[in-house]
């Protein structure tokens, strides 16, 4: 399919807050007035749908890329994984892994599976994973 005025792969885009220092964490476009723009997620649910390639300060440009399943990328991983894990956001409630991926948790609540870990991985690793949008997970106890 051709379609023109559109565009694949990375883009850049005004951050929403300061995004220094998150290469490889998850964004959410949103948007100031009609202006698009990307923030980290507020909550575990959030459609992050864009890995930071290139971060910068609040109202600066940023490139991003939307996650798609053609290709693996490596997010920041909040905990442990091993290949096979389904990845969702970590807990927004703690600022500091906003934008970070997690294993699926065993603890009841309500999840957003957004890739496949491809390796084992370690807290901090910009762990390889494959985009795989799963959708809603519901785990209950």
């Amino acid at each position: 399919m051709s379609q023109s005025d559109t565009r694949s792969g990375t883009f850049r885009v005004l951050a929403g807050e300061d995004l220094s220092e998150k290469k490889g964490y998850l964004a959410v476009l949103t948007h100031d007035t009609g202006v698009p723009e990307v923030i980290l997620p507020a909550t575990n649910g959030a459609y992050a749908l864009y890995l930071v390639d290139d971060g910068g300060a609040d109202a600066e440009y940023v490139d991003v890329e939307p996650l798609e399943a053609g290709r693996n990328v490596r997010a920041v991983l909040k905990g442990t994984c091993n290949p096979g894990d389904v990845l969702v956001l970590a807990d927004t409630g703690a600022a500091a892994d906003k934008g970070k991926v997690r294993a699926l948790p065993a603890a009841a609540g309500t999840y957003f599976g957004l890739a496949i870990a491809e390796e084992k991985g370690a807290d901090g690793q910009l762990v390889l994973c494959r985009p795989a949008m799963i959708g809603v997970i519901t785990v209950s106890e």
